[in-house]
């Protein structure tokens, strides 16, 4: 009998570990919509699987301003998620709208009361340009962190959203959808060329292709080997101006995007 309680107590006690290990995972959620020009929509921040137990984080959201306009929600409360008031009734929240950059800081103060996901944690309200283009609306890298009763809770991974306005989004991230082909840019940002490496070699009939952040066809080129360069010029040979493009690799069906910044 003392064996198998001391067999319960140890597997409890790893199971408990591993989920102290689990950290935290983080979304931009959705991860890609299309709204008209000029409409308003919604993000949210969103715990998307269960892990590792926390009371507070902290956030840095990004966007362009010359893209999106936040809609702070008044009261400003309103904008804390349903994970954190359903899990208590006092906290210590604080929001700062900047230009192009909202922190948060939202902390549980119910003595002893922490939370996992999956949940919303916060959500954001923007309104679009009248222009149509892709943007992309992203976590400040080392920004995001979670505690746990005054600890840093640990690894947290995020993923950003993209937001097409008045065109379709094509993905975001150097990350492909499940089954999506792999690749990388280097140097990003570029003064010049950017070089393409793929993981593997092309197995069928690959492109690769250049959009502006309107969507508009910038480049097309055919993938003949696991590296490609891009040139920075257009179909015509003109060299593109300065600012951000979207490369996107299809192969097999399916496709990855992924954000470029030239600046000659």
């Amino acid at each position: 009998m003392a064996g198998v309680l001391c067999a319960l107590v140890l597997a409890s006690w790893l199971d408990a570990g591993a989920i102290a290990m689990a950290g935290v995972t983080v979304a931009l959620n959705p991860p890609t919509q299309s709204v008209a020009p000029g409409a308003e929509f919604d993000l949210e921040l969103r715990v998307t699987q269960a892990g590792s137990t926390f009371n507070g984080f902290d956030a840095m959201v990004s966007y362009d301003p010359a893209a999106l306009t936040l809609l702070t929600l008044s009261p400003v409360s309103l904008q804390q998620g349903t994970l954190i008031t359903n899990a208590c009734g006092s906290t210590f929240h604080r929001f700062h709208a900047g230009a192009g950059v909202d922190t948060v800081t939202d902390i549980l103060l119910c003595n002893g009361v922490s939370m996992t996901g999956p949940g919303q944690i916060y959500h954001l309200h923007f309104k679009a340009s009248t222009t149509p283009q892709l943007t992309v609306v992203r976590f400040v890298p080392g920004k995001l962190k979670f505690y746990d009763s005054g600890l840093f809770v640990t690894p947290v991974s995020s993923t950003d959203a993209q937001v097409g306005i008045g065109v379709a989004p094509t993905g975001v991230g150097d990350l492909p959808a499940a089954g999506g082909p792999r690749f990388a840019a280097a140097p990003n940002p570029s003064h010049d060329r950017i070089v393409f490496t793929m993981d593997r070699g092309p197995t069928g009939a690959e492109t690769l292709s250049v959009r502006d952040v309107q969507g508009r066809l910038i480049r097309r080129l055919a993938v003949t080997g696991r590296q490609l360069i891009w040139d920075g010029r257009g179909e015509h040979g003109e060299m593109v101006p300065n600012g951000a493009y979207f490369a996107t690799l299809e192969a097999g069906g399916r496709s990855t995007t992924i954000r470029l910044s030239l600046v000659h």
